[in-house]
């Protein structure tokens, strides 16, 4: 078992079935493109999400399924309001800064103080 990821239900255990279950009874989230949808499990972190052909994730977050983001240059992973609630934007790269408000400003995120501070002098809020 070297696969860390895998798209095949063979591979998924009951707890895992379960959770594929919950992903598809919640639909998709919005701006989460239907082309391609595939279950995925990470044998590693032992998240059950669902994938599509643009490389855009979903996970259940709570109760409800969101958007799973990965931001472009360094890699941080985490919904939106994790993103902005364990990132300062300015402690971390101005790409990811970037992303991490446009995507909050997409979604309609309410943004924290220092989100605000630092979308009042950049574009992306725009």
């Amino acid at each position: 078992m070297n696969n860390t990821y895998t798209e095949n239900l063979a591979d998924f255990g009951s707890r895992e079935r379960a959770m594929a279950a919950e992903l598809l009874a919640a639909g998709l989230p919005t701006g989460f493109y239907d082309d391609g949808v595939k279950l995925a499990f990470n044998r590693n972190s032992g998240y059950v999400f669902l994938v599509n052909s643009d490389y855009q994730v979903a996970m259940m977050n709570g109760d409800h399924i969101e958007q799973f983001y990965t931001t472009p240059y360094s890699g941080i992973e985490g919904f939106i309001c994790d993103l902005l609630e364990e990132n300062n934007p300015e402690e971390i790269n101005s790409e990811d800064a970037e992303y991490i408000l446009q995507t909050a400003i997409d979604e309609g995120e309410e943004l924290p103080e220092q989100w605000k501070a630092y979308a009042d002098t950049h574009e992306a809020a725009a």
